[in-house]
């Protein structure tokens, strides 16, 4: 039975098109949206259970006043039916909705929903470009996927079970008290119009320091996690005690916004014992008076009585609820700055799949500054023939990487177009584009996973031998069979570590080069592919490069010259502009940048052999 509720819902569907909303209730409409059909049947059986909570109450002091009239001997020939309606009423019925209610609240929504919110959070936030991870914290933006799941749950659960049900538990109460006499609901309806009007300005209150300190706590986790990031470089430079500074101004900043919030809880509970004692004088006086005067009975008053005591243990249920409700709203309100963010590269309506034939890249006005008027590139065009093998060199800063982050699409340019056999990168789907590149990057990630992950990573659908062959070409099948991490494992399923930490940084690259190679695709960026690799390494990695190159249009980044001195090709870029280009032999000829460039390493070379 629970399994059927629970499946009502797929929380891991497809979801909203594009960016999440960014306000408050326009996303938790969204949110909602998978369970339409189903909300009805939550604030039906919400609003009955709550009516049948006050019947019960009401229907107690009839009980009672029934007993009075018609004595011991008599009670139960006279109303034994009745009596047994009632019965059933509270043994079968009201036991029936309140599980029906909470089979749709907890197994349909609650089930649910918190993993779905993370779900589309994640999947959002794994559409952003690579330019926006690069600022900010990782460990902010998971601590705000991480929290907005059960903030929505929590607040959402708490609208149908607790605010829906205090609001009809009220209006219930409202409706017995004028059965009994409209003096005694009157009092009743002006204590919840004060009331309502006290929760809400503590609510308020509460929603906005709940969410600096919210942001406090991402801010700080942001920071912890930076530094467990990067720990070989605190160690490295022996900064455990300015980290540990950093860390504790934050930590500072999230205890003071919480010692506010604590303080709205103080004043949360003072004011609550406060207004409920004024609820008892206002009800129950009045009923005793009234009783006096003959007015109403005895089980009148014991249910106006009962009525208004559990209103009172209830004032402070729901004031507490509201509280975590703009507190949690205070939760979505600041994880919404990172989770509803637009995606700054995104595919066009119609964008195709790109089909490659021959793998020529041509490059036209290609203008990129970063939204500066200097940097990047300045207005490049650029032709590289099917299989051609080019190389990039030139001084930091001259448009380099730029260029590779723009052929990948990391970025969009602010000028000009890149095609790929005569299809503009722009018009074709990011993902087919960049599984037709094949990158070795100089900072070269792993995933914490097992070795044989790491390169499947390139082709899921390759085979295990096909895999082992990619390992062995980039010289790295040999130290593999070798490893060994903490939990036992070896081989290609031991675990690298987060970011290949228990790997050399040689290790990492030939693994990140098998993994290129086992992609197989007709593009290839080499960015300082071999940087990390022993001289002995290099020149086996570069002969099995030289190889993977063999049909395929390639572009390689170095500033080691001598690894470019076989392409086809160079382009020497400087100030965001192609400077000169040709071959190597063509370009020492000229006497020019690339020259001198040359003779600068050569001449270093030498003095450090002499």
């Amino acid at each position: 039975m629970f399994r059927r509720f629970e499946n009502l819902i797929d929380p891991f569907g497809q979801g909203p098109a594009g960016a999440p909303a960014p306000t408050l209730w326009a996303y938790l409409k969204q949110q909602l949206t998978p369970y339409r059909r189903w909300l009805p049947w939550m604030v039906l059986t919400g609003v009955l259970t709550a009516l049948m909570e006050s019947g019960l109450i009401f229907y107690s002091g009839r009980v009672v006043d029934l007993m009075a009239d018609a004595g011991p001997a008599d009670f139960w020939a006279v109303h034994g039916v009745e009596m047994m309606l009632a019965l059933a009423c509270v043994i079968i019925l009201r036991p029936a909705l309140v599980g029906l209610n909470h089979l749709l609240l907890e197994q349909t929504l609650s089930s649910n929903l918190q993993e779905q919110v993370r779900w589309q959070a994640h999947r959002h936030l794994l559409g952003q470009s690579v330019g926006y991870f690069q600022t900010d914290f990782a460990g902010r933006l998971s601590n705000r996927v991480m929290q907005m799941g059960p903030a929505v749950q929590e607040s959402v659960h708490m609208m149908f079970e607790a605010i829906l049900f205090a609001v009809t538990y009220m209006l219930g109460a409202v409706l017995v008290l004028s059965q009994i006499d409209w003096r005694l609901a009157l009092p009743l309806v002006i204590w919840v119009g004060v009331y309502a009007v006290y929760v809400r300005y503590i609510a308020i209150n509460v929603a906005k320091t709940s969410e600096r300190w919210a942001d406090g706590r991402s801010a700080a986790t942001g920071r912890i996690v930076d530094a467990y990031g990067n720990i070989e470089t605190v160690k490295l430079f022996a900064q455990d005690v300015e980290e540990q500074r950093y860390a504790l101004s934050a930590l500072r900043r999230l205890q003071t916004r919480f010692q506010r919030f604590l303080r709205m809880m103080t004043l949360l509970a003072f004011g609550s014992i406060a207004v409920n004692g004024v609820l008892i004088l206002i009800v129950v006086g009045p009923a005793i008076v009234l009783w006096m005067q003959g007015v109403v009975s005895v089980g009148e008053v014991a249910a106006a009585s009962a009525l208004t005591i559990r209103l009172n243990g209830m004032s402070g249920w729901i004031l507490w609820v509201t509280i975590r409700l703009f507190e949690n709203m205070g939760v979505i309100r600041e994880g919404l700055r990172s989770i509803s963010a637009p995606h700054e590269v995104v595919d066009q309506d119609a964008a195709q799949d790109l089909i490659v034939r021959d793998a020529g890249i041509e490059v036209k006005g290609l203008t990129h500054h970063y939204g500066n008027t200097r940097g990047g590139l300045d207005g490049v065009d650029l032709q590289i023939p099917p299989s051609q093998r080019v190389g990039l060199v030139g001084p930091s800063g001259a448009g380099k990487s730029t260029l590779i982050n723009l052929l990948l699409r990391y970025r969009d340019p602010e000028g000009g177009e890149i095609l790929i056999d005569d299809q503009p990168i722009c018009a074709v789907t990011q993902s087919s584009l960049r599984a037709q590149i094949g990158v070795v990057t100089q900072d070269t990630s792993l995933i914490h996973r097992s070795v044989r992950a790491n390169i499947m990573y390139g082709n899921p659908g390759a085979s295990e031998a096909e895999m082992i062959a990619a390992a062995k070409r980039a010289e790295a099948h040999d130290f593999i069979l070798s490893l060994r991490d903490q939990q036992g494992r070896t081989g290609y399923d031991a675990h690298v570590g987060e970011r290949g930490v228990t790997l050399s940084g040689g290790q990492r690259q030939r693994i990140a080069i098998a993994r290129t190679v086992l992609k197989d695709a007709p593009i290839l960026v080499l960015d300082e592919a071999t940087s990390a690799l022993d001289s002995a390494v290099e020149a086996e990695i570069q002969k099995t490069l030289m190889g993977v190159m063999q049909g395929k249009t390639v572009i390689a980044i170095a500033h080691r010259l001598s690894t470019l001195a076989q392409m086809d090709r160079i382009l020497v870029l400087d100030k965001g502009r192609i400077a000169e280009d040709g071959s190597h032999d063509e370009l020492l000829a000229r006497g020019g940048l690339y020259a001198a460039l040359w003779s600068r390493q050569s001449g270093r070379v030498e003095r450090v052999v002499a």
